[in-house]
């Protein structure tokens, strides 16, 4: 189930600037200019930003720690303990701390939706390989036999020896609509632990805004939400925001044509097609990034009108949905902290 994350990841803008609540610490002097290094990693560009004085260092273990992890998880990468879970399957694997508990929260997602959301859909992503030289639509016969692979529940996990095993022969893991999510929380962590109180953490898309805008004393960022409909970067409009995960996944970045019909990356578990609905775009606005990475896949899934109930339905989380006719809407949360700013689209909360 990759989304624009791993392979291929909608760019939030990030506009230095705006409202809200909150002081910098008096005994942390922050930056205006951060220190800042990106590198290509997971098929994407990653980020990182810090404002605190003399934390420069810091960011070659940020990097580190994205490597690392990385490394254990990416799909078909040797070395990788997925890829050695796939592999065995059939036979019990046991993973390591790092790597566990994400397979433990997949799980549980993919419980919670009842399959909406399933982390065993790599048979399906596989076979469409969409992001990759050899994409292709593949024959509805080879569609039919790989979804009798992809079932969550023939996914069994031994929390006391941390062991994950697939039931059959055939079924693998594809952690790429969760990984990034998991990924920029530990980095997060990690920047918390070492001093760090204002930073921007990007991993191609996930976004975290940690501490405020030190261009406005501490006070909430302007975090712009991607238009997908456009070029990563490009923006629909803005929502203050602090200490807080932006996730969005969409249509445009990842996608083929053939014979005249686009088909994007995100697969429905059902069908093994890409869901077919009106939703262009959506962006979960979370505590933290794991849970926005899989939801806004899920949400994504549900389409605009379920996708809007499940989302109001809950108090932790927030969204903006745009459709394929450039209607933007956003969750009850979000109706006094959300400015669209692109004429093309029309506001519909309004």
């Amino acid at each position: 189930m990759n989304k624009v994350g791993l392979s291929g990841v909608m760019l939030l803008a990030l506009i230095f600037g705006g409202c809200g609540n909150g002081d910098t610490p008096e005994e942390t002097t922050v930056r205006k200019e951060p220190y800042e290094k990106t590198e290509f990693l997971m098929g994407t560009y990653v980020t990182v930003r810090v404002y605190d004085e003399g934390k420069e260092a810091v960011l070659e273990k940020a990097f580190d720690r994205v490597e690392e992890l990385a490394d254990k998880i990416t799909v078909n990468e040797p070395g990788s303990e997925i890829d050695a879970v796939n592999t065995a399957a059939g036979a019990a694997v046991e993973l390591s701390e790092d790597v566990y508990p994400l397979v433990k929260s997949a799980w549980a997602y993919s419980e919670a939706s009842d399959g909406d959301f399933d982390l065993s859909i790599g048979p399906i992503t596989e076979l469409w390989h969409i992001g990759f030289d050899d994409a292709r639509k593949p024959e509805q016969s080879e569609i039919d036999a790989a979804l009798t692979l992809v079932d969550y529940e023939r996914v069994v996990l031994d929390d006391k020896e941390q062991t994950v095993q697939l039931a059959d022969a055939g079924m693998r893991l594809d952690l790429g609509a969760i990984a990034k999510g998991y990924i920029t929380d530990e980095v997060k962590e990690l920047l918390v632990e070492e001093g760090v109180t204002t930073a921007i953490i990007d991993l191609g898309g996930n976004v975290y805004v940690l501490g405020g805008s030190p261009l406005r004393e501490g006070e909430s960022w302007n975090v712009g939400i991607q238009d997908p409909l456009a070029a990563r970067g490009e923006t629909i409009g803005k929502t203050k925001q602090k200490d807080r995960s932006i996730v969005t996944s969409g249509i445009y970045e990842r996608y083929i044509e053939v014979d005249g019909v686009s088909y994007h990356h995100l697969m429905d578990p059902e069908t093994g097609y890409p869901f077919d609905n009106d939703i262009a775009g959506v962006s979960i606005l979370s505590d933290k990034s794991i849970d926005g990475d899989a939801l806004s896949t899920l949400v994504f899934g549900l389409g605009m009108e379920a996708g809007l109930v499940y989302v109001n339905e809950r108090d932790d989380i927030e969204a903006v949905f745009v459709t394929k006719d450039k209607k933007v809407y956003v969750s009850d949360g979000l109706a006094d902290n959300f400015e669209l700013t692109n004429d093309d689209y029309i506001w519909e909360n309004e």
